[in-house]
């Protein structure tokens, strides 16, 4: 038997679980949602779900990987072993996302380059981005950049790699977030965008509203993944589980808060108020933002510093991603950590390869007009994900029963201030709101419902 890693400290857990949960879908996805679902009201949506469904997820998941000392495909297994499929599906997850994300962190790595390099304008081109990912195999080599800076942290482990980088990594975060978003609130017109941004629209609320937030808060906060069943098996007894949880939340809130107030603004002045700059996905990022920094006074410098906060929080994520793989394989297969990491690695970046050249040389390669790339987004995170936290919550909610995961969580100092919420969420609540997660996902992928 593997003596099993541990952080240090409740700091260091506390860290790297938030660099988990804080990725590409706060930078970009958040302030996007805010801004189409009435923004403060999203805003207030958002955060009454973190405290409840969020809460009641991520306290299971940790509380299962802290008591059985497992990653997820064991974790399942050991309580009940009729349920080891479910531990079998939470590790396809991570094997399906890393690669494709790590080909999106390679994008942020050139865009980092061509910015510290004095190419911004460059960047702003109507075409530059589509010619980059389409027209040659550059994205290999940035995506295998990305990969191999991820391999070397894994490499190190968990209290030499992993919480270190955190601590390091998730404070500069922090501070460049808020340099941004004070620098883009004073640019002529970016108080309209403020002001939009937090002042509640309750005409927006909707089914579609709850459903966005819901959606958001369920990728956002790492749930589903077997990432935090992971970490929590690297957790200590002594740490307060339940104080860790709303820790994790309140930094996971308010960097994609941050995120809003950094994007939401920059672009309203930009534009000039056209909310239809604020588009979905890779067309922000890489394509909006950049004529932003064009537009701006000192854009050269602040899309650098943006570029780097971006990088870093793909790659606190990535790490996470790429640890809950090692650790399957290294529990299953009881491997040393360095072969468990090659392995993952060269494994990941055969299955990326297609991601990176999808939309060039393997574009032909498509499924209902989506890239590789959108495919294994669709399957992981609108098929399966809502899949494994609907299976968690059935099975914590009625096979082992939420005392199982209350005494755990009550280990470190007899206490757990929202087990009541707790079962109730988890046996009743959640799972209504993870059908409609499902159907609603689905839906949206296949063009059937526009979330």
């Amino acid at each position: 038997m593997q003596k099993r890693s541990n952080f240090s400290s409740k700091l260091g857990f506390v860290l790297a679980a938030s660099g988990s949960a804080v990725g590409l879908g706060n930078i970009w996805r958040f302030p996007y949602l805010a801004a189409k679902y009435g923004g403060g009201t999203f805003l207030l949506i958002y955060l009454i779900l973190a405290v409840t469904f969020g809460f009641a997820l991520m306290t299971a998941e940790i509380a299962l990987g802290r008591k059985t000392g497992l990653s997820a495909i064991g974790a399942f297994k050991s309580l009940d072993k009729r349920f080891g499929f479910l531990g079998v599906l939470a590790s396809i997850v991570p094997i399906i996302i890393f690669p494709y994300y790590s080909v999106i962190g390679g994008w942020v790595i050139k865009y980092f380059a061509v910015f510290i390099s004095g190419g911004s304008a460059a960047s702003a081109g109507d075409t530059y981005f589509s010619d980059f990912i389409g027209g040659t195999f550059e994205p290999l080599g940035w995506f295998f950049l990305f990969m191999a800076l991820t391999a070397i942290i894994v490499l190190f482990g968990v209290e030499k790699g992993i919480e270190k980088v955190s601590k390091v990594m998730m404070p500069i975060l922090v501070v460049l977030t808020v340099i941004i978003s004070i620098y883009g609130l004073t640019l002529d017109g970016a108080m309209e965008g403020l002001v939009y941004y937090i002042q509640p629209h309750m005409s927006d609320v909707s089914a579609k509203t709850i459903l966005a937030a819901m959606g958001q808060l369920f990728y956002s906060m790492s749930l589903a993944m077997g990432i935090m069943v992971t970490y929590g098996s690297y957790m200590k007894k002594d740490n307060n589980l339940e104080s860790s949880v709303r820790q994790i939340e309140m930094f996971d809130t308010g960097i994609a808060f941050l995120a809003g107030l950094m994007i939401i603004p920059a672009v309203f002045a930009f534009s000039g108020g056209d909310r239809s700059a604020l588009g979905a996905g890779p067309g922000l990022m890489f394509i909006t933002l950049p004529k932003v920094f064009a537009s701006m006074k000192f854009g050269g410098a602040i899309g650098t510093i943006f570029f780097l906060l971006v990088f870093f929080a793909a790659l606190t994520s990535a790490i996470s991603l790429m640890e809950t793989i090692v650790s399957i394989f290294r529990d299953k297969f009881h491997w040393g950590r360095r072969n468990a990491c090659l392995f993952v690695a060269v494994l990941a970046l055969i299955l990326g390869a297609p991601s990176s050249l999808g939309f060039g040389p393997l574009s032909f390669i498509s499924w209902m007009g989506m890239s590789v790339l959108d495919i294994m987004d669709f399957v992981s995170n609108s098929v399966l994900m809502p899949i494994v936290a609907l299976g968690t919550c059935i099975f914590v909610g009625f096979i082992i029963r939420p005392k199982t995961i209350s005494d755990e969580v009550k280990e470190t100092d007899g206490k757990f201030k929202a087990e009541k919420l707790f079962s109730v969420m988890i046996k009743w609540v959640a799972p209504i709101f993870l059908v409609l997660i499902l159907a609603s996902s689905v839906a949206s992928g296949l063009g059937w419902f526009s979330i």
